[in-house]
């Protein structure tokens, strides 16, 4: 076929454009690929073999006897390794058992959205607040966080326990995020669902904290000072705002604490009855049982050989585990006691 020197002229330029483009394409979108990741936060997947402390699944007992002895203290156990579990109109017998179950993952992170654990990949949440009052933006004293509370059925996945009574199970789960709850943004919405506040908010009540402190630190915290999160501080009110923050590590560690005292308090999180009751089912229980609780963290730097009751202080593990270059990004693995009946 034949084309005038004009039309072949014209041909030859849109070649080479669309020669240039195709050239030019790939370094575009790696450029926008760029831009993206510079939007996400610190973080990364959480390894379920290599970054969890197995240990810590430890003392494990058969009703008050220890089958598997561990690091920490342990809670009090059923006398009887029987026990008599209701089924409809019947009963059946079960083997009491107890040990540590990791149940659940806290992202803890300064900017709203970023999915620690999951990789830091960012989620577009729209307008937070900052922890200074409903949804305000202006800058305040202090330190705000955000939370995202997983679920992580880490026992179920792998079969360790067949009894389905005796785990959770179900999938990973993003079950709480904090970004959409107004009352972890303000300190007076939140006393809705914490009014008994107003009794701890003095020195006499914050001076008995200092016991609390102690005492997680050696061994387990005390269940009665429910309002104390020992080292940490206190765990009222349930917001992210921390008016003296000493280190963000800590800060890290008191708002996931607050997290699980505020789903306790809300049903969302239930307890397995612990000594000389029945262990056949959980129930609800609005105040904490902390000394059923422990956590070890899993992000940025996983600590898969120990994991600390709550209140303990992070002076005695934190230094290796905080960057000074950290975009306070943190993740942690809760560990919580179960008692309940192998059927």
């Amino acid at each position: 076929m034949y084309l005038a020197p004009e039309k072949s002229r014209g041909v030859d330029t849109m070649k080479r454009l669309i020669l240039i483009l195709c050239l030019l394409c790939p370094f575009m979108l790696a450029k926008n690929a760029v831009a993206d990741s510079g939007n996400a936060g610190d973080g990364r997947w959480v390894n379920p073999i290599s970054d969890v402390c197995w240990k810590c699944l430890f003392p494990m007992t058969l009703g008050s006897i220890k089958l598997a002895s561990g690091d920490h203290p342990d809670t009090p156990n059923p006398a009887s390794p029987i026990q008599l579990c209701p089924v409809g109109i019947l009963f059946r017998l079960g083997l009491a058992i107890g040990f540590w179950e990791p149940m659940a993952m806290t992202d803890v992170t300064r900017e709203p959205g970023v999915m620690v654990n999951m990789g830091g990949f960012k989620i577009d949440l729209g307008r937070t607040g900052t922890g200074t009052g409903g949804q305000s933006d202006r800058p305040a004293a202090g330190a705000f966080y955000h939370v995202h509370w997983y679920k992580y059925p880490l026992i179920s996945w792998l079969n360790i326990i067949t009894s389905i009574g005796c785990m959770q199970t179900g999938d990973m789960d993003i079950a709480y995020l904090s970004e959409v709850d107004p009352l972890w943004n303000d300190s007076t919405l939140s006393m809705l669902i914490n009014p008994e506040v107003a009794l701890f908010n003095n020195l006499l009540a914050q001076g008995a904290c200092a016991a609390d402190a102690v005492a997680s630190t050696s061994g387990l915290p005390l269940d009665p000072l429910f309002w104390c999160a020992g080292a940490q501080g206190s765990m009222y009110p349930f917001t992210g705002y921390i008016s003296n923050e000493f280190s963000p590590l800590e800060a890290s560690v008191l708002v996931s604490e607050r997290m699980a005292f505020k789903l306790h308090r809300e049903g969302l999180v239930m307890e397995s009855v612990g000594a000389d009751v029945a262990v056949c089912h959980e129930y609800p229980s609005p105040i904490i049982p902390k000394s059923r609780w422990r956590y070890q963290m899993v992000n940025m730097y996983p600590e898969t050989e120990d994991c600390h009751p709550f209140g303990t202080t992070t002076q005695l593990w934190g230094s290796v585990h905080n960057s000074p270059a950290t975009k306070k990004n943190f993740g942690y693995l809760l560990w919580r006691k179960r008692n309940c009946a192998f059927l």
